[in-house]
């Protein structure tokens, strides 16, 4: 990964409506979004050129804005042929796009009603999330202090900026203890997600993973879902407390930047990647890279 800042890079960024030098996409200091937490985003991944599911994450883009109050001035047609069209330019082929819609600075208090609501998107190379070795082999994670919100108290099934702050925490707090991650329980002490992507377990061959009621029903986690079932596994979504932790032999989580990749451990639990984990994870590659797999396979 670039060590350059992400404000002083190279390339264009597609801005309401126009293509902006990469250092002169700005926004005020009194923006809305910056203060009050009234964003949203998106994080898309293009493999060889194509973009994997882009009209599925706009439309996502559009539902969490209108979930916030707001609404994009950009159908999700004219969002999906800029995030193609900022990939072209700036030469990408291997890349993560970031959508984000934000309210602006004509209004400064918690009412914003006549804030203009201003569209950004942005793409850069992009390589593993996690080091690639430890993909297969498992990373290792904490278990979180901070807990998903009930429904009645955050807008859980958007993807909100305001959501992701106690995942910086948590991030921060795993890193710094020596973990690559951190499980994170909901308000009523089930477990949820990890803080940035979906997790799935595995007994006996089955399946397991939380159902998606105070999080993100991921992308990413239904397309795997439906990969694991074409391979003809059983895939339940079901309540799932910390103290089943133990019963299980293997552990995945899934997203956007982590695509699948193995759980060897979180807190006191240890799990061995094996055969699921393995094939799903292949499966995966083989689906968003299927020009390549063809080729592989021919």
């Amino acid at each position: 990964m670039s060590s350059v800042p992400y404000d002083q890079r190279e390339g264009v960024i597609w801005m309401n409506g126009d293509m902006v030098d990469w250092p002169d996409a700005k926004l005020h200091v009194l923006s809305h979004g910056l203060h009050y937490g009234s964003a949203v985003f998106e994080g898309i991944r293009a493999y060889g050129g194509q973009i994997f599911e882009l009209t599925q994450h706009n439309q996502r883009l559009h539902e969490s804005a209108k979930i916030l109050g707001f609404e994009i001035p950009y159908s999700v047609e004219e969002i999906d042929k800029a995030c193609r069209d900022v990939m072209a330019q700036n030469g990408l082929v291997e890349a993560y796009i970031r959508p984000i819609a934000w309210r602006g600075s004509e209004m400064m208090g918690v009412s914003a009603q006549e804030t203009r609501i201003n569209l950004a998107i942005s793409a850069w190379d992009w390589g593993k999330y996690f080091d690639p070795e430890a993909q297969l082999k498992g990373i290792r994670m904490a278990i979180a202090d901070y807990c998903r919100p009930d429904p009645r108290t955050a807008p859980t099934q958007s993807k909100a900026v305001g959501l992701y702050m106690i995942c910086t925490i948590e991030k921060h707090k795993a890193e710094a203890a020596g973990y690559e991650d951190a499980l994170m329980l909901d308000w009523r002490g089930q477990v949820a997600e990890a803080t940035g992507a979906n997790v799935f377990f595995v007994k006996d061959g089955v399946i397991h993973t939380p159902t998606p009621d105070c999080f993100l029903d991921g992308i990413t986690r239904r397309s795997v879902m439906n990969l694991a079932k074409a391979r003809g596994y059983e895939v339940i979504e079901r309540v799932i407390m910390p103290d089943e932790l133990s019963e299980f032999s293997e552990c995945f989580i899934t997203g956007t930047a982590a695509e699948v990749t193995a759980v060897a451990e979180i807190g006191p639990y240890k799990f061995t990647p094996g055969t699921i984990t393995e094939t799903l994870m292949n499966d995966y590659s083989a689906l968003v890279r299927p020009v390549e797999s063809v080729a592989a396979t021919g």
